[in-house]
């Protein structure tokens, strides 16, 4: 199968929704304000981390049932497929649970959110518990598709997602106020309708009946044993990517959030580029590794110079055009407080590009427990940095923070993924 044509369809999944978030961001922050806006980005962003109560089954499903093909042993698939989607499904209730816990003193607490907004806030943190549910499942699915790199169905449905994320809270406000309840709720059924057909493309792909096989803890156990270091690089990558605007809101105030999260998710969306590359490679890289380590370290080497040659040209025109694209996009006010801070980020998100790459050879090679390592290794020093560098220096100091953290986990990854190739 076609990398290129795979990577497209990857750019396609991540890129197209960012056309219709260029429309409605403005527009739903005119209508309910920036403290309402704000938490609306907090909405997405425990979705986004609370779905990854999977333990890693999603990627650990990508690795497993790549190398079935690899080795031509398809008939361990079905087994594979329905224990780790079986148990994305346990797990997901489980993330929807510990955010139900957490609603109110998120809300009413440890946000800093105004007291007219706290009710909406502890709703709005109520309902997503069913999107942490349904995006846990999706996640699963994806990664079996994305084993038998069937991208285009994946992406096409990622791409309808990604277009509701940001179409349905503008229709929301048009049709029903200003509430970010109302928004959440509208987006939890559109994920619902997702995750169905999600579903309908994994039963075209794996074809033989996955779904009548039976519960295996020893199929289980196998995955954990991949999975469970990749949950700890699941929970704790989030919280040193998104987590600062959460500092953010509880040191500076929930209005100061806007400043920083909008240039952030317009700059950090650069990613797609190596993302959607890495994305394809991971499943590619699984099935090399396992029979044809040469091939595996000439598509590592061309990757990597491809990403520097075309991540650094975008982040340079990002720079340059940094000011005059805020003004212009949602305001001059934006602009004065954001401009340095889309400078810093945008050299953070480079580095950040770049360690996608030996990142993603180390975890397909079945090794998640360096990258786990890492990552707790940079946490325990992240978070301390980013609390002090916000009270010194405000959303700078929080961008400031970030990019030296991405700095010090790309030198790691590359060495590391160079002691790969030295086994060979």
């Amino acid at each position: 199968m076609s990398i290129k044509r795979n990577t497209i369809w990857n750019l396609a999944g991540a890129g197209v929704p960012l056309i219709f978030a260029s429309f409605c961001i403005p527009f739903v922050i005119g209508r309910i304000g920036v403290e309402r806006f704000g938490v609306l980005t907090i909405v997405w962003v425990l979705i986004g981390y609370f779905s990854l109560f999977d333990f890693g089954l999603g990627r650990a499903l990508t690795q497993r049932i790549s190398s079935a093909l690899a080795r031509d042993e398809k008939q361990e698939i079905p087994d594979i497929a329905f224990n780790g989607i079986i148990f994305t499904l346990l797990t997901g209730l489980v993330g929807g649970l510990v955010l139900a816990v957490l609603a109110y003193p998120l809300a009413y607490h440890w946000l800093n959110i105004s007291a007219s907004l706290q009710a909406d806030a502890c709703n709005s943190f109520l309902w997503a518990t069913f999107g942490i549910l349904l995006t846990t499942v999706s996640n699963g699915f994806r990664g079996v598709l994305e084993a038998y790199e069937d991208f285009r169905n994946a992406n096409i449905l990622k791409i309808a997602l990604g277009i509701a994320n940001f179409v349905t809270p503008a229709l929301s406000v048009i049709l029903f106020g200003n509430d970010v309840t109302t928004m959440v709720i509208i987006l939890v059924l559109f994920r619902l309708l997702v995750t169905f057909l999600y579903y309908l493309q994994v039963e075209k792909n794996v074809r033989v009946g996955w779904r009548q096989r039976k519960f295996s803890i020893h199929t289980i156990k196998d995955m954990l044993s991949f999975g469970a270091w990749m949950t700890v690089s699941n929970v704790i990558s989030p919280i040193m990517v998104n987590f600062d605007r959460f500092f953010i809101s509880n040191i500076l105030g929930g209005a100061m959030v806007a400043f920083y999260t909008v240039p952030f998710e317009i700059i950090v969306r650069i990613l797609i580029l190596p993302m959607a590359l890495t994305t394809t490679l991971f499943p590619r890289f699984a099935a090399t590794l396992e029979n044809d380590r040469s091939s595996a370290r000439k598509i590592y080497v061309s990757s990597f110079k491809l990403t520097a040659a075309v991540l650094g040209a975008v982040c340079l025109v990002g720079a340059f055009f940094a000011k005059i694209g805020l003004t212009i996009w949602v305001g001059h006010e934006f602009a004065e407080k954001s401009t340095l801070v889309c400078w810093i980020l945008l050299t953070g998100v480079f580095l950040n590009g770049m360690a996608m790459v030996p990142y993603s050879l180390i975890q397909a090679s079945g090794n998640a427990k360096t990258t786990a390592q890492l990552h707790l290794l940079e946490l325990i020093c992240y978070v301390p940095l980013l609390i002090w560098m916000i009270h010194q220096f405000s959303i700078v100091g929080a961008a400031m923070a970030w990019s030296m953290r991405v700095l010090v986990d790309f030198c790691l990854l590359s060495y590391f993924s160079m002691k790969i190739f030295q086994k060979m």
